[in-house]
């Protein structure tokens, strides 16, 4: 089989027609030169160059032969320019699995950030419950996960990337009889929309822990894993319930939103430790610190 070096030989001499330019072109002498040429030609099984005449010649064969072998050697060309901007980060793929809340505004930014990174990023985004993505990532199946923060194993960490306040949802219709300011409090036995313990189960820890420690005791009515569902059913005045502040963007009719005076809530990144895409690294490195300088 020939060899791309064979193959650079035989073009420059098909283009300058001439092997003392042809080596010059390629910063070689002519022997050398010449002895490419005969060993490609033994490799294909053809003349390819006419030598019978002070004129070099390409033979019928290395006319039909000539673009083919500079195809060949421009693909082989991008493909090693692609293997160095991969390794590099400037290009490549990526998967990030992200919650709802997390989709309305922290991803579009992170997308933003990656693409002004790395142009020729092929991303692949999945709405995932931050329960899901854990398997996800442990499966290989994702290199980021935008999630709450969770309990984690094996190969998997996380590092904060965003803080947000809370937000009480309450009817419309019944917006008179909540405070301006709620606090948790003010949630005693009142019908209020859980998180499922399952699909949401960190945001469902997390706010079990929240009305163990202030004494507090809603009466849970439903429990739903998705915040859409959730404020649909607000709306629809089943009970009252608590978001993360980026699910202001939803802007559900008969839905009242106000701030809540308690803790607020992060959203982590979670990834392999193992998982040596570069384009995660870059983000690492480069994209998360922006975001936490921001928090």
């Amino acid at each position: 089989m020939f060899e791309l070096s064979q193959l650079r030989c035989f073009v420059a001499v098909a283009e300058e027609l001439h092997f003392s330019r042809a080596a010059e072109r390629l910063n070689m002498t002519q022997p050398p030169l010449s002895r490419q040429i005969q060993l490609l030609e033994h490799s294909v099984g053809a003349q390819l160059l006419d030598r019978s005449s002070r004129i070099v010649r390409l033979t019928a064969a290395g006319k039909a032969f000539l673009p083919e072998a500079a195809r060949i050697l421009r693909m082989s060309e991008e493909a090693a320019l692609m293997a160095r901007r991969v390794a590099r980060g400037e290009q490549g793929s990526l998967a990030i699995g992200f919650t709802s809340a997390s989709g309305y505004t922290l991803l579009p930014e992170v997308v933003r950030r990656l693409r002004e990174r790395t142009p020729g990023l092929a991303l692949t985004l999945k709405e995932l419950v931050s329960v899901a993505q854990v398997e996800a990532l442990d499966a290989g199946q994702l290199d980021i996960g935008l999630m709450r923060p969770a309990s984690l194993h094996g190969e998997l960490v996380s590092l904060p990337i965003r803080t947000e306040g809370m937000l009480l949802a309450i009817p419309a219709d019944e917006a008179d009889s909540w405070p301006q300011q709620p606090t948790m409090a003010c949630l005693h036995r009142r019908p209020f929309i859980m998180y499922s313990p399952y699909e949401a189960r960190p945001f469902y820890q997390m706010l079990t822990a929240r009305f163990e420690q202030a004494g507090v005791a809603p009466d849970v009515v439903e429990h739903i894993g998705q915040v859409h569902t959730m404020l649909a059913l607000v709306s629809a005045g089943i009970g009252a319930a608590l978001v993360s502040e980026a699910c202001a963007r939803l802007q559900f009719d008969g839905v009242v939103l106000r701030r809540m005076e308690t803790e607020p809530v992060s959203t982590v990144c979670a990834y392999r430790r193992d998982n040596e895409n570069p384009i995660l690294q870059l983000f690492i490195r480069d994209i998360l610190p922006t975001f936490q300088d921001q928090a």
